[in-house]
């Protein structure tokens, strides 16, 4: 495997690990190590690794075959749980990961619109198809271009120049800039695609208004808005980040957490805009909606509907931020939480953050060697800045609050005194410089 892995983004060198098992809120590697994992796959794992009640059901359904390419009960029920929990979805079809969605979604834009291009925001991640790869994560602030302006980057090789014009990147947070793009290019604008929570640079949140006032700007040009809900959908919320920011759009996403780790997705939208299938816009996928997916999204929302699940998510994440916060302050560092208790950052900066710009001036540096030292104490960040952590249910039947603030303590005097010592100088380059080690962003 190149790399030694199957994915860029777990690929960490001296410091990649294998994974034996997981269960609840912690997972061992083939060593026999034991971490609280604060990654949980980047987000799908909202309940805990091996949780009965959704591996009992996947198991009794699979018995009756997995795939069939043909639609099952299961998906039905799957569908009709996520028109449910939203409120405001006309249709939904399933797909097997978060990146087929948005670029189903993606499609279905330009098909319902007759237009051709799409507008992201700098540092947001939409998966790993082509017209995602824009923009993405460059740790030089000045390859995004003109702050009025932002340049198409194609992040890595092999995207076509002709498709990464089909793209147009535009700043969080910053309708003005979002304007001019559509005074510019609104005629052939087919949609907006948001991550309504920046899930790629430390869950930055909208500044209040900007969800209402982009959904204006979009019904104002003619064009949709895009929720990519991959990271939030049913997190946040039972109804995600819709219902969170009171903000309707016309599409959204849905991956990781709808399926507790499980390869189970979907997109989703009005009536209207998904009229347009099947007969105008092309979808489909040999394991779109495979029994093993499709049982596991109707146990996990039916768990997250019924039960307190959620509210012990984001106590735990609230009991976590308070005691970071303790640490943080008493060796006098400047920070900023960002995002929501159940997915939320820590910037070591004296300014709130308001798009991925912001995050070249945070000690994303300091912040890099405090994870990789919670790694040797047990406990498991996702080894850059730019990704949040996350909580699942299992940590709050697990009480793993004091441990985790234990071992953060622990690793920020040790990243702090090497860094007062002198050592590693590669490593601790200090604020605001814009280098940084290994940095990748996260699926």
């Amino acid at each position: 495997m190149p790399g030694g892995t199957d994915s860029n983004f777990r690929a960490w060198g001296d410091d990649t690990v294998y994974v034996d098992r997981g269960q609840g809120g912690r997972v061992w590697d083939i060593d026999g190590n034991e971490y609280i994992d604060l990654r949980l796959g980047y987000g799908p794992v909202i309940l805990g690794h091996g949780d009965a009640r959704v591996d009992d059901h996947v198991n009794e359904r699979m018995r009756r075959g997995v795939s069939f390419s043909l639609t099952s009960e299961d998906e039905v029920e799957a569908m009709e749980l996520i028109k449910q929990m939203t409120g405001w979805v006309g249709k939904a079809r399933m797909t097997v990961s978060g990146t087929e969605a948005t670029m189903h979604a993606m499609r279905v834009a330009r098909g319902y619109t007759g237009r051709n291009k799409i507008v992201k925001f700098e540092g947001q991640y939409h998966g790993v198809h082509d017209y995602a790869l824009i923009s993405v994560t460059p740790n030089d602030m000045s390859e995004l271009g003109d702050e009025d302006n932002p340049v198409a980057l194609a992040w890595g090789r092999g995207i076509p120049e002709a498709v990464s014009r089909t793209v147009i990147p535009a700043r969080f947070n910053r309708v003005d800039v979002l304007r001019r793009i559509f005074e510019r290019d609104g005629h052939d604008i087919a949609a907006v695609i948001v991550e309504p929570i920046l899930g790629n640079a430390q869950a930055i949140l909208p500044r209040e208004g900007f969800h209402e006032e982009m959904r204006a700007l979009t019904r104002e040009f003619g064009a949709l808005l895009i929720f990519d809900e991959v990271k939030t959908g049913f997190r946040i919320a039972r109804g995600g980040a819709a219902e969170y920011f009171g903000v309707t759009p016309d599409l959204v996403t849905y991956a990781k957490a709808i399926g507790n780790g499980y390869p189970a997705a979907c997109f989703a939208g009005t009536d209207e805009v998904m009229s347009v299938l099947p007969d105008k816009v092309s979808h489909g996928g040999t394991y779109a909606g495979n029994r093993v997916a499709a049982a596991a999204v109707v146990a996990t929302l039916k768990i997250l509907r019924d039960t307190d699940a959620l509210a012990s998510i984001h106590q735990v994440g609230r009991a976590l931020q308070a005691g970071l916060a303790e640490v943080i302050s008493e060796r006098g560092l400047p920070y900023v939480f960002t995002g929501h208790p159940a997915m939320f950052g820590i910037m070591f900066t004296e300014t709130a953050p308001n798009e991925y710009r912001d995050w070249a001036n945070s000690d994303h540096d300091l912040y890099d060697a405090v994870a990789m030292g919670m790694h040797a104490r047990g406990a498991m960040p996702e080894p850059d800045s730019r990704e949040p952590w996350f909580i699942c249910e299992a940590h709050a039947r697990e009480d793993i609050v004091d441990r985790v603030v234990s071992i953060f303590a622990d690793s920020l005097d040790a990243a702090l005194e090497s860094r007062a010592a002198g050592a590693n100088d590669h490593h601790f380059l200090g604020m605001g410089t814009g280098e940084h080690v290994a940095a990748t962003p996260t699926s």
